[in-house]
């Protein structure tokens, strides 16, 4: 039998990405960025349920387009790429705070840890208002 799932997902979420600057779980309740977390949540949502995505369990890549006015940027790079591959991954391992704010979303993940990341791209485009695009795919099997 072939295997007929969606091995790249691509979708386009309004506003900023969550950032992931320091200690305390970007996941807590009340956190200044749960805004930006369910945003993604719910982007990422949608775009699962249109496609019938699972979450990968293999290695894979993560890349991250952020549109924003030029030189307007609010974070750099890497604390905006941690922030958009923590609040993919499976939650259910963050057992040290509750999560049951994020009602269903606690069970949106497109992959499962994000040790699974071989590859992450970052760039920015120019545009009037903030937002950004994410793309997740399984990295293929080297040869």
């Amino acid at each position: 039998m072939q295997d007929t799932r969606a091995l790249a997902l691509t979708f386009e979420v309004s506003g900023l990405p969550p950032v992931k600057t320091e200690a305390l779980s970007i996941f807590a309740a009340g956190h200044r960025q749960a805004t930006r977390v369910r945003t993604l949540l719910q982007a990422a949502l949608a775009a699962a349920q249109h496609t019938g995505w699972t979450p990968l369990q293999g290695p894979i890549e993560v890349d991250l387009v952020l549109r924003c006015p030029p030189g307007h940027r609010t974070a750099d790079a890497s604390t905006l790429l941690g922030g958009v591959c923590a609040v993919l991954q499976d939650k259910k391992r963050v057992t040290s705070i509750g999560l049951a704010h994020l009602g269903v979303l606690v069970d949106v993940a497109l992959f499962d840890d994000d040790r699974q990341i071989r590859r992450l791209s970052y760039h920015e485009e120019p545009a009037e208002d903030f937002s950004y695009q994410v793309r997740v795919a399984a990295v293929p099997a080297e040869v």
